[in-house]
């Protein structure tokens, strides 16, 4: 990894730990959603300066699935109706009877991007960049990219009918 490679690597390191401290932190804030709504476009212009150093896969993680669960369960309590969302290509016909058949999850879009990051960080001293940076790229191009942009769509609707708070 070259110099600018290494800096841009030092700052998504430095934006996934704000955005893992801000979701451990949730319980105890009111006001976490504008600065969530802040925090995901500097995760996605981070993640995509750094390029891929290629590499070998790390081993799968087993992830605790309770934990995963638990997340999930918080984030959707604390957002209420401001979890579930319209995908961008539901159509009318995907609408059930009460019109509540919601396909998109913030809860789950923000549970799954943290479990991705918390796995790089946790790698990070041990696995070296390396490998960190090509586990975060060939994530987030396979999955979390999707839960990333996703979730920047939804909270931009709440910014813009004032749902953020």
């Amino acid at each position: 990894m070259g110099e600018l490679e290494r800096i841009q690597f030092m700052e998504l390191v430095k934006t996934a730990r704000d955005y893992c401290r801000l979701i451990d932190r949730i319980p105890g804030r009111e006001d976490w959603l504008s600065p969530l709504f802040q925090l995901l476009p500097r995760l996605h212009a981070n993640v995509v300066a750094v390029p891929d150093p290629g590499g070998s896969d790390l081993a799968p993680e087993h992830s605790d699935l309770d934990d995963r669960f638990d997340l999930f369960s918080k984030l959707r309590v604390r957002l209420g109706e401001r979890d579930g969302y319209w995908m961008e290509f539901d159509q009318p016909q995907d609408v059930l009877d009460n019109g509540e058949h919601r396909t998109g999850s913030l809860a789950d879009d923000l549970t799954d991007i943290y479990f991705e990051l918390k796995r790089g960080l946790r790698l990070l001293e041990a696995a070296g960049p390396d490998a960190v940076a090509h586990l975060w790229e060939t994530g987030f191009n396979q999955h979390w990219g999707q839960h990333l942009i996703d979730a920047e769509r939804h909270l931009y609707a709440l910014k813009v009918s004032d749902q953020l708070m």
